[in-house]
C-alpha cells in the first residue's frame, strides 16, 4: 500500500512544498527507508533526524536544521498527533473472509478453527477448538496451540512453540495522541508479532503488534499465565517472565532476563543480559546486566535489602 505525499499532507492537514513522492509506509527515524514517512516529537530521538532515510519526516521548527539533505520537512505544531492521523492511512482493514490454509504435513486441526487468507502451517501443527488464525500468519513445524487462542494478521510463529488456551497474540498495542481538547487520537498499530523457535506462552497472556517494525519474542522464551507484552518490546532469547509481569511499550530484554511475578517496566528503556528482576519490582530506568534488582523502582538486591533494614531500624527506634 502506497500513498502519494500530496495526499497524506492533505489528510494530516499541513502544509506541503515540494517534490510529490510515493510513501510506502511509516517508521521510526532510525529505521525508515528512501519511501516512508517518519516523525520526530522528542529530544530523546533528536539525534537520530540528520542520518534518517526517510523521504518525509513530521516534525517542530525547531528540529529544521537537522533534516537532511533530500528528506522533506513537513512541520508542525502537533507531530505526534499528525502521525497519528497519518497512521491511520496504512492501516491493515481485516476481512471476515474465512480461507483453508497451506498445511504441511501430519497437522492435526480442530473443525471450529478459523482461518484468514494466505495463512501458512508446517509439518506436526496442532491447533485445538475455538481459535482464530489471521491473515497471512505463519506458523512453523511442531507448534501446539491450545483452545480459544487468538492470533492476529501477519504474525509470525516459530518452531516447536507452546500457546496456552485464551492467548491472544497480535492485538493493538496501547497508542494514542491526545488532542487539547482532550479527546484521544488512535495510533494505528501498523507492525506485527514474531515468535522464536520453542517459545511457550502461558494461558490469557497478550503479546501486542508493533506500532511499526515487530514485537519480538526471541526463542527459548517462556512466558507464564496473566502476562503483558506491550507493543514494539524486544525479548531476547530464554527469558523468563513471571506470572502478571508486565512490560510497556519499546521495552528491551537482552538474553536470559528473568522477571519475578507482579514485576514490570515503565517502557522505553534496556535491561541487560542476565539479570533478574525481583517479583513486584518495577523497573523505571535501564538497567546493566548480571545483576539481581529488586524494590520500586527497582535498585540493586543488596542495595534495597539495606533501605528496608534501615526502615524497619528507624520504625523500630519510633516505637521505642
Amino acid at each position: 500500500m502506497s500513498h502519494k505525499l500530496s495526499k497524506i499532507v492533505k489528510e494530516i492537514g499541513i502544509d506541503f512544498h515540494g517534490d510529490d513522492v510515493d510513501i510506502d509506509g511509516i517508521h521510526t527515524l532510525s529505521e525508515a527507508s528512501l519511501g516512508q514517512l517518519s516523525f520526530l516529537s522528542s529530544d530523546r530521538y533528536a539525534h537520530d533526524l540528520p542520518h534518517t532515510n526517510a523521504a518525509a519526516v513530521i516534525l517542530s521548527s525547531k528540529y529544521l536544521n537537522l533534516v537532511p539533505k533530500g528528506t522533506v520537512a513537513l512541520l508542525t505544531d502537533e507531530p505526534y498527533l499528525k502521525l497519528a492521523l497519518a497512521t491511520r492511512l496504512f492501516r491493515y482493514s481485516p476481512s471476515i473472509e474465512i480461507a483453508i490454509p497451506k498445511k504441511g504435513n501430519n497437522c492435526s486441526i480442530a473443525e471450529n478453527v478459523t482461518f484468514g487468507k494466505n495463512v501458512v502451517l508446517g509439518d506436526n501443527v496442532t491447533i485445538m477448538a475455538g481459535c482464530y488464525v489471521g491473515d497471512y500468519t505463519m506458523i512453523d513445524s511442531g507448534t501446539i496451540i491450545y483452545p480459544n487462542v487468538s492470533i492476529y494478521h501477519h504474525t509470525l510463529i516459530g518452531q516447536r512453540c507452546i500457546i496456552h488456551a485464551g492467548v491472544v497474540i497480535g492485538a493493538d498495542g496501547y497508542g494514542y495522541a491526545h488532542r487539547s481538547d482532550g479527546r484521544h487520537t488512535k495510533i494505528h498499530q501498523n507492525g506485527n508479532v514474531s515468535l522464536g523457535d520453542s517459545v511457550e506462552i502461558g494461558a490469557n497472556s497478550t503479546i501486542d503488534r508493533a506500532v511499526f517494525g515487530t514485537t519480538t519474542i526471541g526463542a527459548g522464551t517462556k512466558i507464564d499465565n496473566l502476562v503483558q507484552v506491550a507493543h514494539n518490546c524486544e525479548l531476547g532469547e530464554n527469558c523468563l517472565l513471571v506470572c502478571q509481569t508486565a512490560l510497556a511499550g519499546s521495552t528491551r530484554l537482552g538474553d536470559n532476563v528473568t522477571m519475578g511475578g507482579q514485576s514490570g517496566a515503565i517502557g522505553h528503556l534496556q535491561i541487560g543480559s542476565h539479570a533478574t528482576i525481583a517479583s513486584r519490582s518495577g523497573v523505571t530506568k535501564s538497567l546493566a546486566g548480571g545483576k539481581i534488582y529488586g524494590g520500586f523502582p527497582a535498585v540493586e538486591h543488596t542495595v534495597w535489602l539495606r533501605m528496608q533494614a534501615k526502615l524497619q531500624s528507624l520504625i523500630k527506634k519510633r516505637k521505642d
